[in-house]
């Protein structure tokens, strides 16, 4: 099964909008995206980008303290270090000051060069458990963004999803910053990158202006299950390319939102459906069955666990492959 979604929209010569660069390719039969937009005024974008971040500062505060003797260290040499992450707890420090995983790393080995942002090489949400590499070294961190650039880390999540997903596949579904909902993403449409014409880089923000990224993602069927008494289907994610928020936005598009998840699942924070006017998968969970989820699901994290690391050793090239349970 393969659900895929590119855009077309021609732009005049004349057209003054930088970073404004819709795909190039048609969207296929079938896919129904949302025809209208609202209109928004830059001023708009920026209040409401500025609200949603001070509620996201705000939730940074209420992270899960970590410290050096709280890691749980899964391999360690003199050039990284592989943590398992705990959900509830930040990759690197908020703006607050609250504590993360990579100021504990940094406690327990240091690093060549003094600093603990100099050993962050990717991150995982605050509420994703999971597997984290961290570099010691100069050398390691360069190789490793290579690693991560070139698309040569292979990365695997375990989650469970609202419904019964009948069969495994791929979702090619590029993505955007939503101007609607700041500064989350969605589905890219070409009535939304049309919409961005015209908008001040200065004052809504580069990144929501930038190119529509080609986003893929793999999931296999690993089993059925109940949660609060509706079904789910366990599955395990692989991010090919590994957009920011990129397995909530997809898995919401297919109509399966992420158990527990608060910001892309049904009622959320971001644009329903991952921005798609109806979900792109016959197996989609129904309104009632998402709507009963989210009740037996809250307060809880969402049921996404980065399981599965696998890379070649930025100094030593040996291939190295790294695994994690899910607690859920």
């Amino acid at each position: 099964m393969r659900l895929s979604l590119t855009l077309a929209f021609l732009v005049a010569a004349a057209s003054p909008a930088a970073g404004f660069a819709p795909s190039s390719k048609m969207a296929p039969w079938g896919t129904s995206l949302q025809s209208t937009v609202e209109a928004i005024s830059g001023a708009e974008i920026k209040s409401r980008m500025d609200a949603q971040m001070e509620k996201l500062k705000a939730k940074d505060q209420g992270a899960t303290a970590i410290s050096a003797q709280d890691l749980k260290v899964v391999f360690e040499d003199e050039h990284i270090v592989v943590v398992d992450k705990p959900a509830g707890v930040l990759c690197v420090p908020s703006a607050g000051g609250a504590s993360s995983l990579s100021e504990a790393v940094f406690e327990k080995y240091g690093s060549e060069s003094g600093r603990a942002d100099k050993m962050v090489v990717h991150r995982l949400g605050m509420d994703t458990s999971g597997l984290v590499v961290f570099a010691r070294t100069d050398l390691a961190l360069r190789q490793m963004n290579l690693l991560f650039r070139t698309r040569k880390v292979t990365r695997e999540y375990e989650a469970l999803l609202c419904g019964s997903v009948g069969e495994s596949g791929e979702i090619d579904l590029p993505l955007m910053r939503d101007y609607e909902f700041p500064p989350f993403m969605r589905v890219s449409s070409d009535d939304h990158q049309r919409a961005l014409i015209g908008l001040d880089a200065d004052e809504v923000g580069r990144k929501l202006l930038e190119h529509p990224k080609d986003s893929v993602t793999k999931y296999a069927v690993i089993g059925q299950e109940e949660f609060g008494g509706q079904p789910v289907t366990r599955v395990s994610l692989t991010s090919v390319t590994g957009r920011f928020h990129q397995l909530n936005v997809h898995s919401a598009a297919m109509g399966n939102p992420i158990v527990g998840d608060t910001v892309y699942g049904i009622n959320g924070e971001a644009a329903a459906n991952g921005g798609l006017a109806e979900p792109t998968s016959a197996s989609k969970a129904s309104a009632e069955v998402q709507e009963a989820i989210a009740t037996a699901s809250a307060g809880k994290s969402p049921s996404v666990h980065a399981k599965s690391l696998a890379f070649e050793h930025p100094v030593s090239r040996d291939d190295l492959s790294f695994e994690s349970a899910a607690p859920f």
